[in-house]
């Protein structure tokens, strides 16, 4: 039974969320302020957070950035908002998914159970396995990534980017598929992936000009394989 932290300010919104989302066996908690919001995740568990922007102590975007230093627990932000340029960011920022009011709860219902097939895996799998791609260590049952024995501080969007490409090494990955796979996304900007690929370049100690392990193939997409092993004189 999944547990949701609703975060919403409108108490309208607020009964009627809690009321459907209860109907559909989901356990709720809720909250107006995003003080609370923190409060209600330093002390208790959740599934996924449903973030209202619109808050009257502090907006959302910077409720969001707060929540990420404290917990990796999946965010879906609710917003009146379409900006498109503010949608990119907050997706920059750590958010899992986004919806536009007004939504319904089926819609609502829809996306946080594709968050959690994501980051939970279809019921029954048999826990994966550790993924090994050069001195690049991958465990995704533990969520932690090791390169040369050395754990990697990785946020959590950066893991789900590495632990995609890491299961498919050597393979060219197109742009479409990792939007689609990793953010659950059927399209998107370009630069959004491109700025998790620059910090997960900065964490494997690689640049774009001189990669190690992450490679881009302009116009291609993204592959990830182990470096070559250099040559030895006899």
């Amino acid at each position: 039974m999944p547990s949701v932290l609703v975060v919403e300010d409108d108490q309208f919104v607020r009964s009627a969320l809690i009321r459907h989302l209860r109907e559909a066996s989901h356990t709720v908690r809720s909250v107006g302020t995003a003080l609370e919001a923190l409060r209600e995740v330093a002390h208790h568990r959740f599934d996924v957070v449903v973030l209202d922007l619109g808050l009257p102590d502090l907006d959302g975007a910077e409720a969001l950035k707060m929540l990420r230093s404290v917990t990796d627990v999946p965010v879906i932000i609710a917003t009146a908002r379409d900006d498109e340029a503010e949608i990119v960011r907050l997706l920059n920022d750590g958010a899992d998914d986004y919806l536009t009011k007004p939504f319904s709860v089926e819609h609502l219902s829809a996306r946080m159970a594709a968050v959690l097939r994501r980051t939970r895996g279809p019921a029954g799998q048999a826990p994966p396995r550790v993924i090994q791609v050069g001195g690049l260590s991958v465990d995704p049952l533990r969520r932690q990534a090791e390169l040369d024995g050395t754990t990697l501080d990785l946020t959590r969007r950066e893991f789900d980017l590495l632990a995609f490409l890491a299961g498919r090494p050597g393979v060219v990955v197109p742009r479409r598929e990792l939007l689609a796979e990793v953010w659950q996304q059927s399209y998107g900007d370009d630069q959004t992936i491109d700025v998790h690929l620059s910090w997960l370049r900065r964490k494997l100690g690689e640049t774009a000009a001189r990669p190690r392990y992450l490679h881009t193939l302009r116009g291609v997409g993204v592959k990830l394989e182990p470096p070559p092993v250099p040559e030895h004189p006899v």
